[in-house]
């Protein structure tokens, strides 16, 4: 324990007390203790207590949304045991709560940071004295074979995608077989000092690759670019908290709510076509006061995918980003897209789509990245939806791009609609005017002469393009006071009816990625 305050983190039961509410949780398996230790009973049950790992059942969010929702699977790996890793009973108990969550579809939540499967417990062993020397021709003795393949945790986990939330939660060193549960969850939250890997220190030095410190191999910085974690904290009490309120938007409505003037909304996007702003104040604007969480915001920066609540309703959040490729859409922003749409149809959230793009990005470059295979996800996914969604074009709405952002085209949505700033066309207007009038522009000779005409045809093409004249041709819905969107997108909710009880998967699993 002094150890972990060293380190500024707090035991695995302080981290349950804080995510559950008071006198809630019901532990299973606290009497288990880690076998083959060679140690005394008394010894054993001082040094290697639940084997590494606490399990139960308690509830989260209980006060708001009451205890049959609340109620929550919590596994939470102890550091201070044996530094968290997989045991011969600590997968059992593993298992036990898998099964539980799995049969009774509770949410589950993974304090996962250790160091991955066992390779010994420590204290002494059973055998000869160190100073008695081995018979010349010892004895073979049988003993039990060697079975650490066969274990079932990780197919139980796997099976609860798309079943129930799942909440995995790091800090510093989460190696290995710990690793490989966090990245089962739909979600996961690590503090500053968390080190993520398929494999520790021991692990790679035994595999001949070399000498590596743990805070060399995942750290927070590489893991949050490469989209492994979806939110970033300073500690284990932010963690908790984020935990919590992620639970929330999956545990119902809440009654209580307000909101910004929605009348700030007009003045965010810019008259001026070629001006910049920020996706993020329309997402925080249009939503309830303080109710907006992020996930993986430093990955597939052209996306920005939330989670928000309207009028208390829980609401997912696709926008395209346009401060990166001017909101163009890449193969790392269509994967984070496309997997957050999975997990919203997985529990039926609806969506909200913010549409500001110029298309799918293109070039020489971008196609080694794959993007023919990973734009379309967002058709494959987005065609594919069973819960309501609604795209709101905020600006630029070209080409491929702008129907992916659509669930494929714009009849789509529940409702599609605009904002007065939209700006509609097959493709890019600049590159439009270049290709359809490349002759004639070449034909001219005088530079400024050019200049001037392809300016003009391209705000001929602008004009065509305006959202009045889409909605004047009904390409869109509407044509909407930004003001208006909160009642356009609730409206749209509102006449939807609820999803039935279910007991089996809506969806077989949401991708890992």
């Amino acid at each position: 324990v002094a150890k972990r305050r060293n380190t500024n983190q707090r035991t695995a039961r302080e981290n349950i007390d804080d995510l559950c509410d008071a006198e809630s949780f019901v532990e299973h398996g606290q009497l288990v203790l880690t076998p083959g230790t060679g140690l005394s009973l008394e010894e054993t049950i001082r040094k290697f207590p639940t084997d590494g790992m606490v399990t139960g059942i308690g509830a989260v969010n209980g006060e708001l949304f009451g205890q049959r929702n609340a109620r929550c699977v919590v596994m939470a790996y102890d550091y201070t045991v044996l530094a968290g890793t997989q045991g011969a009973i600590n997968h059992p108990k593993t298992d036990r709560m898998l099964e539980l969550a799995e049969k009774w579809r509770i949410p589950m939540v993974l304090f996962a940071e250790g160091g991955g499967g066992r390779a010994g417990t420590g204290g002494r062993r059973q055998g000869p004295p160190a100073t008695q020397a081995p018979a010349a021709n010892p004895v073979r003795r049988f003993d039990a074979p060697s079975r650490p393949l066969d274990t079932p945790t990780f197919a139980s986990m796997g099976r609860l995608s798309g079943h129930v939330p799942m909440v995995g939660i790091t800090s510093r060193y989460c190696f290995a077989g710990n690793a490989s549960l966090l990245g089962c969850c739909d979600v996961i939250i690590a503090t500053r000092d968390a080190n993520i890997g398929m494999g520790g220190p021991a692990l790679i030095e035994g595999g001949g690759l070399g000498v590596f410190r743990p805070e060399e191999i995942g750290p927070l910085d590489v893991q949050t670019a490469s989209g492994v974690v979806d939110v970033a904290v300073e500690d284990e009490a932010e963690a908790v908290a984020v935990a919590k309120r992620y639970l929330s938007y999956f545990q119902g409505r809440t009654q209580d709510w307000e909101c910004a003037d929605q009348r700030h909304l007009r003045n965010i996007v810019p008259e001026n076509r070629l001006r910049i702003y920020r996706v993020r104040d329309v997402v925080h604007t249009l939503a309830d006061t303080d109710s907006v969480l992020e996930l993986r915001p430093k990955f597939g920066l052209g996306m920005v995918t939330a989670f928000i609540r309207i009028e208390g309703r829980p609401i997912g959040v696709v926008a395209n980003n346009p401060e990166h490729l001017s909101g163009a859409i890449d193969s790392d922003g269509s994967d984070k897209a496309a997997r957050f749409l999975q997990l919203c149809d997985a529990f039926d959230i609806p969506v909200l789509i913010l549409c500001d793009t110029p298309g799918m990005m293109v070039g020489p470059e971008v196609e080694k990245t794959a993007l023919v295979r990973h734009c379309s996800r967002l058709f494959v996914t987005g065609a594919n939806l069973t819960v309501p969604h609604v795209t709101i074009v905020l600006r630029k709405a070209y080409g491929l791009g702008a129907q992916a952002m659509a669930g494929g085209s714009f009849k789509e949505p529940f409702a599609a609609v605009a904002w007065p700033t939209g700006e509609f066309g097959g493709m890019g207007l600049e590159g439009q005017v270049k290709l359809g009038f490349r002759n004639e522009l070449a034909a001219i000779e005088d530079p400024q002469e050019r200049i001037a005409r392809y300016d003009g045809l391209v705000a001929a093409a602008y004009e065509r393009g305006k959202a009045l004249n889409a909605g004047m041709s009904f390409a869109v819905d509407d044509v909407i006071d930004p003001a208006d969107s909160r009642r356009w997108i609730t409206s749209a909710f509102d006449a939807v009816p609820p999803p039935l009880p279910r007991k089996e998967k809506k969806r077989r699993n949401v991708d890992t990625w």
